[in-house]
């Protein structure tokens, strides 16, 4: 007996430490060691080409995420007819989905730092694929419900890699452009789902909703998952190149007395995010900037199909149109918005935020209050156009908050907040607010999390700006002790 518990015990010790430390990761998943270094004079050409490759498919599998996430919001009127589901079990269901994604998201991200990001974010999104197989052969209400909690999971493989690789690969004067390009391949994935499941139904028809929903961007997305572990690339050093701060050494890290009594690469993920992230209040403030756009997010997009189709009368054409634009609309205005932060703004990011969340304040009771269908899809759109620019800002202003090795930790604290905290609000919070006191009740809940948002903002935006003069006045000292 106590040798059984002693084994018992140290199974316990065993799990605890590769979910908190990442140590004990799977081998295919473990960073890649560099079998040769890049001869110096192909440095420049290979590191340009290496990371196109990287963004790229980072890009395209960050894109096919959305592909087996959002199809689940356009299958909802089906699972509200076929399942005899109320409005508060939808929203249940949304948000045991998104609850899980959180989790998964602040530990997988942390998890991320200690990982290969091509392999990592593959073995995700195949994960994610195998469930929606599952979710097309599902009937009863509570093992389709056991699949949605497991795609939350998976999900949360997908966002850590992609900002590891854009902060191992690129710049910070080159952040806002790079990660506005990456940052609209969910809406790229969001918005092509309703064409691949419109192509699906018009193939299979009505009958075969489950097989049109969830099993035809399975196989996508799998397609997309080989993409990623022939196109993806580690960090530069584990491909035989020099560390981004020896190539630019203005990216060169500033760390504070504390932090440099330890070196990240003898630190496991969980010290990492202790030291870097859980005492760090401007990831705090980043963090809840993020909790009150994805509510403000979520509670649109979530409830988009059944409002238009209950409220607005709409066609369930006509309804995925204003879902169509409701995502694809945000692709330009993501792509200015980095170019604006990065030159107009000179890299800070919350001006623009507060602005954009101005704004979508206005258009949201535009869309609340229209009644015609060119008006509430114009709406729609520019509430869409708008939503993604403050939390694409965030995911910018992350990279900036914490070094490069601590990225994967601080981006799972925002991720889970945001999800745990913010999808919830937007989804449980506001079916449950519609079902006893009505639509008009939700708007106003969401209105209340529009002027939070903009106060978080207003604080992460002091908060870089003392980062930004402490950086400068460190740089200097480092110099002279440098030609010392």
């Amino acid at each position: 007996m106590a040798s059984s518990e002693k084994k018992r015990q140290k199974t316990q010790r065993f799990y605890f430490y590769i979910y908190f430390t990442g140590e004990s990761m799977l081998s295919f998943l473990k960073p890649a060691v560099a079998k040769k270094q890049v001869p110096a004079g192909q440095v420049p050409a290979t590191y340009k080409r290496y990371r196109v490759q990287a963004l790229l498919s980072v890009f395209l599998g960050y894109l096919a995420y959305y592909i087996v996430r959002n199809n689940f919001t356009l299958s909802t009127p089906y699972l509200k007819e076929n399942l005899d589901l109320s409005t508060t079990q939808i929203g249940l269901l949304t948000s045991c989905m998104l609850i899980a994604y959180g989790i998964s998201k602040g530990i997988m991200s942390t998890l991320a730092d200690k990982a290969s990001p091509k392999a990592f974010m593959a073995f995700g999104l195949i994960l994610c694929a195998v469930v929606n197989f599952g979710m097309g052969f599902s009937n009863a209400f509570w093992l389709f419900a056991g699949f949605v909690v497991l795609n939350g999971l998976f999900q949360g493989m997908g966002v850590g890699p992609s900002f590891i690789t854009i902060a191992n690969w690129f710049p910070r004067r080159e952040r806002g452009r790079i990660g506005a390009f990456w940052n609209i391949s969910h809406n790229v994935g969001g918005g092509i789902v309703a064409p691949i499941v419109g192509a699906a139904f018009a193939v299979l028809g009505t009958a075969h909703w489950q097989s049109a929903s969830y099993m035809v961007p399975a196989v996508i997305a799998i397609l997309f998952a080989i993409i990623v572990l022939v196109l993806g690339k580690g960090s530069p050093v584990q491909e035989g190149l020099p560390a981004l701060d020896q190539m630019m050494p203005e990216e060169k890290v500033v760390l504070t007395t504390a932090q440099q009594e330890q070196s990240p690469e003898n630190m496991t993920a969980f010290q990492i995010f202790c030291t870097y992230v859980l005492k760090n209040k401007n990831a705090w403030y980043i963090s809840f900037v993020d909790v009150f756009v994805y509510m403000v997010r979520f509670g649109v997009i979530s409830w988009l199909p059944i409002y238009l189709l209950t409220e607005k009368n709409f066609s369930k054409d006509q309804m995925s149109v204003a879902f169509l634009f409701f995502e694809w609309a945000a692709i330009p205005s993501t792509l200015l918005a980095g170019w604006l932060t990065d030159k107009l703004f000179k890299g800070r990011r919350m001006p623009l935020a507060i602005m954009c969340m101005v704004l979508i304040f206005f258009c949201l009771i535009g869309y609340w209050q229209s009644q015609s269908l060119a008006m509430v899809t114009f709406f729609a759109a520019v509430v869409g156009c708008l939503i993604y620019v403050p939390q694409f800002l965030a995911s910018v202003q992350t990279m900036e908050i914490v070094p490069s090795f601590a990225v994967g930790s601080a981006v799972g604290l925002r991720g889970f907040l945001s999800y745990i905290l913010g999808a919830t609000l937007g989804t449980s919070l506001f079916g449950f607010i519609v079902d006893r006191m009505g639509w008009h009740a939700g708007f106003y809940l969401l209105l209340g999390g529009i002027v939070c948002c903009i106060v978080f903002c207003i604080l992460s935006h002091f908060g870089a700006l003392e980062l930004e003069r402490n950086r400068q006045e460190k740089m200097p000292s480092e110099a002279q002790l440098a030609n010392a």
